[in-house]
């Protein structure tokens, strides 16, 4: 009994070490998935294209540091001030395909003119704008500093809008602002809000946990609708 004890002893180690063994090419098994997920990782890592907007702001980027070499005296981007992107900008005019309406033009102020007229064609006040929003970011994508971006600078805001106030009047194309659209439709989404949260208090009852949560989440313009509502619902059911 205790040889065979002793064999059992034995043999008991190797049984253990088989576990080992068998744990190895377990293991050993696994790996060949990893590659298979580093490649899928791998192709899915790689840079996608840039997008249009990107391909945009690099194609102007050149394009303004093409005119500081070409600029008479040259200049550098260090020494390139408001003024200077001022210059640009009226020189991107010649380009234009926009008709702008001189003071003396029978047409000035007509959206529609009925015949052709010799005013000049600038650059439309929303390419510029547009423009200067690009710059302004490949300029500290680049390595500028925000304080002395001159894409940013007073003078170009004050130029783009007098150059949007001009053309509305000459074509008698007034720009809405961004900000009025943008109330009216943050007005119809609390509008949609007030409604939701006196739905949610009324068929909650007094107290219910659900419509609680639902009202803490809101703001306290809704907590009010809520519980001006809760409070008209149980005076109709007494």
């Amino acid at each position: 009994m205790d040889s065979a004890s002793v064999g059992g002893a034995a043999t008991d180690p190797n049984s253990v070490n088989e576990g080992p063994s068998s744990a190895v090419v377990t293991a050993s098994a696994t790996p060949p998935t990893v590659p298979q997920q580093g490649g899928a990782g791998e192709s899915s890592s790689s840079p996608a294209p840039p997008s249009r907007y990107e391909s945009q702001k690099r194609r102007d980027w050149n394009t303004f540091l093409q005119y500081l070499k070409n600029h008479k005296p040259p200049l550098t981007l260090a020494r390139c001030s408001g003024a200077h992107v001022i210059e640009f900008l009226k020189y991107l005019d010649q380009f234009g395909k926009t008709k702008v309406h001189i003071t003396g033009c029978p047409y000035f102020g007509h959206p529609n003119p009925p015949a052709p007229c010799s005013c000049p064609l600038k650059q439309a006040w929303g390419s510029l704008d547009a423009l200067i929003g690009r710059l302004r970011a490949a300029y500290e994508e680049n390595g500028g500093r925000p304080e002395s971006n001159p894409f940013a600078a007073r003078a170009v805001r004050i130029y783009l809008r007098e150059v949007r106030e001009g053309q509305a009047k000459a074509r008698g194309i007034p720009y809405e602002k961004k900000k009025r659209k943008r109330s009216t439709v943050n007005t119809t989404a609390v509008g949609v809000n007030f409604s939701v949260a006196a739905t949610q208090s009324i068929d909650g009852g007094g107290g219910s946990g659900g419509g609680g949560d639902y009202i803490a989440g809101g703001t306290s313009a809704n907590v009010a609708t809520a519980t001006t509502a809760a409070a008209t619902a149980t005076t109709t059911n007494g």
